[in-house]
């Protein structure tokens, strides 16, 4: 396994405090002004459907599996293993919070915030 840059395990971490923090808060929860966090979605563009991961690394543990086509809502993004010429992977928050490479998610709108 390639080492991981301090950017990634800081992404890492970051992301499990937010995943850490959920039954608090949620992912729509408000900021101090009273304001919802904004919502990402993207659309899964691999053809025999995306593996979902535990972490934002190919050789992570499986979770689930998304369709083809299927339209996700992503939480956050952050810096992990290449695949193809991508190395962002975006925390996917419908049903269970999984990892999915941004390589086979087209952005539906804005871009994700960085985790």
């Amino acid at each position: 396994m390639p080492l991981r840059t301090t950017a990634t395990r800081l992404g890492v971490l970051a992301a499990g405090g937010a995943l850490a923090a959920l039954p608090l808060t949620g992912p729509a929860a408000a900021d101090t002004a009273g304001n919802k966090a904004p919502v990402y979605k993207g659309r899964v563009i691999a053809k025999n459907g995306l593996l979902l991961r535990n972490a934002p690394h190919r050789g992570s543990r499986v979770i689930r599996s998304v369709p083809y086509g299927k339209v996700v809502t992503i939480f956050c993004k952050t810096r992990g293993d290449r695949v193809g010429n991508n190395d962002l992977w975006y925390l996917l928050t419908d049903g269970t919070w999984a990892w999915g490479s941004a390589h086979y998610i087209v952005n539906i709108g804005k871009v994700p915030r960085w985790c």
